[in-house]
């Protein structure tokens, strides 16, 4: 998208992006309050993450992802929920419900149950033959702790398998994987999977607005971010293009702000 009011304001690239992606989180929306965030939220989300397991708790979920298809965003199930499937040997169901829901894309993940990384890379490859796949690396137990070399091992390797795209961890609050206790950012591993991963095939879960500001502030207008809460889909594309005082210097030439 070219802005058209202002000089000085990065571009972002119109839908289907492939770059400066933005993954909302839905916790469980009702058909109306999702059809009130698309109306606003539409053009600036690509993935909504109906998350967790509330897909199977929520009224008229059906509908509503019928409602954000037709908005032209991309609907699909948590990863946990996923997990809570293999967990009980139910893959073939857990396919099944897919089918039923009439989903295009899938997340596998592993955050909850320590599935072994071989078998997540069969049911990456696997599913990859019929829809899109995104998958999830990082564990949501603050006990399980990855080096950074285990995070680029395990990304490459998803993304190998059949992931079009790998999201980083942070779970709903963001405060574990790849950021600290405090929110704050876990430079080790932001690094080493900046260094080794491409950009455009990482997605990084970022709920907080000092979170959102730092990776925007580090990879341009244009890096793709994840667990978004729909009321915050307007003040991040703000972000984007330096309309909100955390990255209002950012796109100026320094003409301007001396």
């Amino acid at each position: 998208m070219t802005n058209l009011i202002l000089p000085y304001m990065p571009d972002r690239p119109g839908k289907p992006r492939q770059i400066g992606l933005t993954m909302v989180m839905d916790k469980g929306l009702s058909l109306r309050q999702a059809e009130d965030f698309m109306s606003v939220g539409s053009h600036y989300t690509d993935f909504v993450k109906l998350g967790f397991g509330t897909s199977l708790l929520t009224p008229g979920v059906g509908k509503k992802i019928k409602m954000y298809t037709g908005a032209g965003v991309v609907p699909y199930l948590g990863g946990t929920l996923f997990e809570a499937f293999i967990v009980r040997k139910m893959f073939d169901e857990f396919v099944e419900l897919i089918k039923k829901l009439e989903l295009t894309m899938v997340e596998i993940s592993d955050g909850s149950y320590d599935l072994d990384h071989g078998r997540k890379l069969e049911y990456i490859n696997k599913l990859s033959q019929s829809v899109t796949v995104i998958s999830e690396v990082g564990s949501k137990k603050k006990d399980v702790v990855y080096t950074p070399e285990q995070w680029v091992s395990m990304m490459k390797s998803e993304l190998e398998a059949g992931s079009v795209k790998v999201i980083a961890e942070a779970r709903e609050s963001g405060t574990i994987g790849i950021f600290n206790d405090d929110g704050s950012i876990n430079k080790p591993v932001v690094d080493a999977i900046s260094s080794h991963v491409k950009l455009e095939n990482v997605i990084w879960e970022a709920p907080m607005k000092s979170q959102q500001a730092w990776f925007i502030k580090h990879f341009g207008p244009n890096v793709n971010l994840g667990n978004i809460p729909p009321e915050e889909i307007i003040p991040l594309e703000s972000l984007r293009v330096g309309l909100r005082g955390d990255t209002f210097f950012q796109f100026l030439p320094d003409s301007l702000v001396k």
